[in-house]
């Protein structure tokens, strides 16, 4: 057999292959995941803990190559945990998540072993460094789309969140995930955690791996001078029972400097102790956190262990770092395999859990959803009396929460004080503590920790695993959650199966919030929103009322893949829709509410509830003067666009409807248009972009204290005064 044929083909591209390491013999006579088996059988098995050791050589190696074969990419962080993610899957563990979009390559490189990658036609380590940051390929970082990974992965201090909604919706399966030391600086993880462990205290089948390696990006990590008793208090001061930290200092023979050490410059058989404790702690976390016990897994070695370079100068691949460089080269060589190696790591790989993780892991299958039936709809009479829109919603969601025990409802603010106490009397709060008064108490659905992100992340992260969620928010504090709100509705985009669409209900807008003044006055919000809609997936709804806001639940809450948010204000408003005006309006974009006839046509295209206050009036005033008037209240913008404007074809569960010419001039044609909105112009662009009228725009400006909805119209020019007499200026 020739050295060329003995191979594995799945190596083609491979740069370097290696020696045996010495005694290789002694401990691969066989694979240590034995044939129909789905882990190792102990975590000191010899056999085990050496192919450990080889599953981390091999991960480390594949990592640079990758990222060196396009210049770019981050190798340092991953490398300085690939023991630990090598001794996960040794011991049948896939779900693994982690919070940190840095570790992409290496992530890449786990899915490559186990053969997940190959659902996306990449076969060979060539193919991979080939599609490594390339268009419809492997991504800089995580995604929705790479086969075998649970979930995407881009601004720190999300990822906690995914492995929550995974252990609440997975009893029985370990979710570990990965946090930077870099990461740990946010604010975020820590008090997400409490709060989760607070309302779900036997949900502990999450198991954090903190990757303390010293560094960030490009300096020391802020938590890089604690102590290891001071680490390990941080996490027990935030509830973790059991928190067990492995340093590789402990096994350092090679006389490193420093707190952080590589344990690839470890002896042999120092490297094997290392690999032998990391296999063993990562096991006996796995067992606590799967029995019950709130676990922390903490994992001290230096960055850059094992790759081109140490320390924070490991983060980054930049142009001219090329697998032609001497310290690349060098740093593969030491990392090579040799091909019988290579295919005794892809043995285990493969055999872990049951088969590659792109087959087995809880994304990878459509989570079965309860049946809903019809939402109790009631029907509020059009001009009767003054309704509430967000408690005619809140009954809804009571009704959904009711049928599908995963639902959950999460506000920061209180449900409360945005209308929706019902939600609470319904549902209940999930809380330690039992009070009637307060409607809260253990097995609660309603999550309600002080931080939006917390609130946004579980409700979004539960969302791409499968489940129905609403995130409630004051439409000024949203800012705060939004970002997982949008990473999740990218990674829904592009996923490669249905999911319920993450849903939020934004109320106590500027315009009800006078008397607090501008902290509660952000509706600028509306900009981002607006944005996101050429994304293809994202649709701001605006209900004008107590009817228009159910129906806006009721399509939201059978839609997948989608990120929908539904703004309406707390305050009694009158009822001006039927449910059918709606629906049509969903599918239009928009709903006439009034229309006569003139020597002239004005229409006002309005988004909002209260902005119709002044409209209406503005419409008296033009009336009287013999010019016409149409009201439109534009429930649904993006469908107003036209289908080019956005990229509603990458999306993989496609939405290609949008309101053709024809529908658009019935809507908005008329001599004069003037959008009118309590919040960002930008909501308006679709309108603009389209009508060949004379318009102008009506918009927030910014916040002021006072006395009521009136008064902030006022002072934003968001007057009946002001635009009849813009309508008379247009018309002339």
């Amino acid at each position: 057999m020739t050295v060329a044929s003995a191979i594995p083909a799945f190596c083609q591209g491979i740069q370097h292959f290696g020696e045996n390491l010495p005694n290789y013999e002694q401990y691969t006579a066989e694979a240590a995941i034995k044939l129909g088996d789905t882990a190792i059988a102990s975590a000191n098995d010899p056999n085990a803990v050496f192919q450990t050791l080889l599953a981390a050589d091999a991960l480390r190696y594949l990592t640079l190559q990758t990222a060196a074969t396009k210049q770019s990419g981050h190798p340092g962080g991953f490398a300085s945990i690939a023991d630990t993610i090598a001794a996960l899957v040794m011991l049948g563990h896939k779900n693994i998540i982690t919070e940190v979009g840095h570790h992409a390559p290496g992530f890449y490189s786990n899915m490559f072993l186990d053969r997940s990658l190959e659902d996306m036609g990449i076969t060979t380590v060539q193919q991979m460094g080939e599609r490594f940051r390339e268009m419809h390929g492997l991504l800089g970082h995580l995604s929705g789309q790479i086969p075998g990974l649970l979930n995407p992965a881009g601004p720190l201090g999300q990822g906690q969140h995914f492995a929550m909604a995974g252990a609440k919706l997975h009893p029985g399966t370990l979710f570990p995930v990965t946090i930077g030391d870099g990461g740990l600086g946010e604010p975020y993880i820590m008090s997400s955690f409490a709060h989760f462990n607070t309302s779900f205290p036997d949900i502990t089948n999450f198991l954090p791996i903190l990757v303390w390696n010293g560094y960030s990006q490009e300096h020391h990590s802020m938590v890089s001078t604690k102590t290891n008793e001071e680490m390990v208090a941080y996490w027990q001061g935030n509830g973790f029972a059991e928190v067990i930290l492995v340093n590789a200092k402990d096994y350092d023979d090679s006389n490193q400097e420093g707190e952080y050490v590589d344990s690839t410059q470890f002896s042999l058989a120092k490297r094997i102790a290392f690999t032998q404790a990391i296999l063993e702690a990562t096991d006996k976390a796995s067992k606590s956190a799967l029995s019950g016990t709130l676990t922390v897994l903490i994992v001290k070695q230096l960055k850059g262990a094992g790759v081109h370079k140490r320390g924070a100068k490991s983060h980054n691949l930049y142009p001219g770092d090329t697998l032609e460089k001497d310290y690349i080269i060098s740093a593969l060589k030491e990392r090579a395999l040799s091909p019988e190696a290579w295919q005794l790591v892809r043995t285990n790989f493969e055999r872990s859990a049951g088969g590659p993780a792109s087959h087995n892991v809880v994304t990878e299958q459509v989570l079965p959803l309860p049946e809903l039936g019809e939402l109790p709809l009631t029907e509020y009479e059009v001009h009767g009396e003054k309704k509430v829109a967000t408690t005619a919603m809140g009954e809804l969601v009571v009704h959904v929460g009711q049928k599908d025990p995963n639902f959950v409802v999460a506000n920061a603010d209180g449900n409360a004080a945005s209308g929706i106490n019902n939600i609470n009397i319904g549902l209940k709060i999930v809380h330690p503590t039992v009070d009637d008064l307060y409607f809260q108490g253990p097995g609660g659905q309603v999550y309600e920790p002080l931080s939006e992100d917390a609130c946004a992340g579980l409700a979004a992260g539960l969302a791409l695993f499968g489940s129905r969620t609403l995130w409630c928010s004051y439409e000024s504090f949203a800012i705060n959650g939004l970002p997982i709100w949008q990473t999740v509705t990218q990674a829904m985009a592009e996923l490669r199966r249905p999911t319920p669409s993450t849903i939020t209900l934004f109320t106590a807008g500027a315009l009800e919030q006078g008397r607090n003044g501008w902290t509660h006055q952000r509706p600028e919000i509306e900009n981002y929103f607006a944005g996101m809609m050429r994304n293809g997936n994202i649709f701001p709804l605006f209900p004008c009322d107590a009817n228009s806001i159910q129906i806006c639940y009721e399509w939201a809450v059978k839609t997948s893949n989608k990120g929908i948010t539904i703004t309406a204000s707390k305050s009694p408003l009158p009822v001006r829709t039927s449910l059918e005006q709606t629906r049509q309006g969903l599918q239009d974009g928009g709903i006439i509410l009034h229309e006569s006839e003139g020597k002239k046509k004005v229409v006002f295209a309005v988004i909002g509830d209260m902005t119709l206050i002044p409209v209406f009036d503005a419409a008296l005033h033009l009336e009287n003067e013999g010019i016409g008037v149409k009201i439109v209240s534009v429930v649904s913008p993006r469908r107003l666009y036209r289908p080019h404007d956005v990229a509603w074809q990458t999306c993989s569960e496609k939405d290609s409807h949008f309101l053709d010419d024809e529908g658009f001039e019935k809507l908005f044609g008329g001599d004069v248009l003037i959008g009118v909105t309590g919040g960002t112009s930008a909501m308006l662009e679709p309108i603009m972009l389209r009508s060949n009228s004379k318009r102008d725009t009506f918009a927030w400006k910014r916040g002021e204290t006072a006395s009521s909805a009136g008064q902030i119209m006022e002072f934003n020019g968001l007057t009946a005064e002001a635009l009849s007499k813009r309508a008379n200026e247009l018309l002339s």
